[in-house]
């Protein structure tokens, strides 16, 4: 766990100290009492529906070492004499502790970001650099201006590479995120429709995944998708040294990784790479890329493949994303973790891609944050699922009714498509629908909780969960 002193605490935030003694150690930072542990720095951030102020004494019962309260406003009697400090932005705190404590331990940084993709290809680069360097990267989906400081914050001195999501919704967070963890190595995995409420459009999208491209150092690098509209925008952001990845690339337009000669079976995906044939357990052509970007940064860190070629047999998918579900006659996909445009796209490939079953069924719900874009997306997203030979599709949510109307426009019967307004009501009635031999994705935005229909399928098939 990281240790530091509660006066390099106050020197590097700005904090200022109303009690106790400054030289007292502190063993790592907590912003949640809920999973504080003994000994560690209480952050009491605020929102506009939270005041951590008011969770100091309860910060103080679960063991904390020290407390950083919001200056502004009423401060709580605390029992005891645990340090305290003040500061106006305890936010802010938190993210000049975690760029102070980055820059002490030196080393590097990879941030990783795109439309999708990016918390599997994070977490790949953990799985394969960890079997040669010591490795701390973002827990879960820890990449906001939160998230992000508090990975930072998890590292040990000897922490040899950090592995650090970047997350964004409105133009200017990834450069505010590239402020704190002063990346040496970045990955953006594509460029797509994805925030388009908050960035405006692709090519705001584009800017704002840009940003981590012109933060690099001249000596770092950058690893890109070959195969992305934007790999030439991205790349005349950096001054760093490009690395490029491609699946199938046409002579000319390969990337320095390029995958062939792909297959999709029951134990995932085969693909050559150079001299190597890879099965990766992951299904589909976007996590082959997920994986050829993480192998990018073993390259760009100068880890030789042979090296990390043997942990690509324990890489998960993680919970929700393409979970592979075999129960009662009909194999699930559970994709359900989120959803955009791209997102989809890449999953109805992966479907489209399965043989030795009987119907291909789609069942996705709204994709949000697509602005004023967001029925012409889904209509089109409808049609084009339809067209890619999906035998029953069912659409689930409000905008999910253009997305209906796409898929009879490709030429589906009206028996073929089912929508359903509520996700409630589509779980009750979602295995009615189904039949042995199907294989069935459900994929949805994660508002859109359509992980109740896939427990709704276990509870009727028997299977976990039910």
């Amino acid at each position: 766990m990281s240790r530091f002193s509660l006066r390099d605490v106050l020197a590097s935030t700005g904090a200022e100290l109303i009690r106790g003694d400054q030289d007292v150690v502190v063993t790592g930072v907590s912003t949640d009492t809920r999973t504080i542990r003994t000994g560690e720095l209480f952050l009491a951030l605020r929102g506009p529906n939270y005041d951590g102020n008011r969770f100091a004494a309860a910060a103080l019962e679960g063991g904390a070492g020290a407390l950083i309260l919001a200056a502004e406003g009423e401060l709580p009697e605390l029992p005891g004499h645990v340090p305290v400090a003040v500061h106006s932005d305890p936010r802010r705190a938190l993210a000049d502790l975690a760029s102070w404590y980055r820059s002490r331990l030196g080393a590097p940084v990879v941030g990783v970001t795109g439309s999708c993709g990016k918390t599997t290809t994070k977490n790949i680069v953990q799985e394969l650099l960890s079997t040669v360097k010591r490795v701390v990267a973002s827990p879960s989906s820890y990449n906001n201006d939160i998230g992000v400081p508090l990975t930072l914050l998890l590292a040990e001195t000897g922490t040899e590479v950090f592995a650090i999501e970047m997350g964004t919704n409105n133009p200017g967070e990834i450069a505010a995120l590239c402020r704190i963890a002063q990346p040496t190595a970045g990955v953006i995995t594509n460029v797509g429709a994805a925030h388009l409420e908050g960035l405006g459009s692709l090519m705001g999208v584009a800017r704002e995944k840009g940003d981590l491209a012109a933060a690099l150092p001249r000596d770092g690098f950058l690893v890109l998708n070959a195969d992305c509209h934007f790999t030439t925008e991205l790349r005349s952001r950096t001054a760093a040294r490009v690395i490029t990845f491609s699946v199938e690339g046409a002579e000319g337009e390969r990337g320095d990784l390029d995958a062939r000669d792909l297959y999709f079976h029951s134990g995932g995906t085969t693909f050559r790479l150079g001299e190597h044939e890879i099965t990766s357990p992951l299904l589909g052509t976007h996590n082959v890329q997920n994986l050829l970007a993480a192998l990018c940064v073993c390259v760009g860190l100068e880890v030789p493949l042979e090296a990390v070629l043997p942990a690509v047999a324990r890489l998960t998918g993680g919970r929700q994303r393409m979970e592979r579900i075999e129960l009662g006659g009909l194999t699930l996909l559970d994709d359900t973790y989120n959803s955009n445009p791209d997102a989809l796209r890449a999953a109805v490939r992966v479907l489209c891609g399965m043989h030795g079953h009987g119907r291909r069924v789609l069942v996705f719900g709204d994709m949000l944050e697509l602005g004023d874009l967001a029925a012409e997306m889904h209509h089109g997203l409808g049609l084009e699922a339809a067209q890619a030979g999906i035998d029953l599709i069912v659409p689930v949510g409000e905008l999910a009714q253009a997305a209906a109307a796409g898929a009879r426009e490709g030429g589906l019967t009206k028996e073929a498509v089912h929508h359903f307004l509520d996700t409630n009501e589509a779980a009750q009635t979602i295995d009615g629908l189904l039949a042995d031999g199907d294989i069935v994705l459900v994929k949805g935005s994660r508002a859109m909780r359509l992980e109740r229909i896939v427990e709704a399928i276990k509870r009727k098939r028997g299977g976990a969960g039910a």
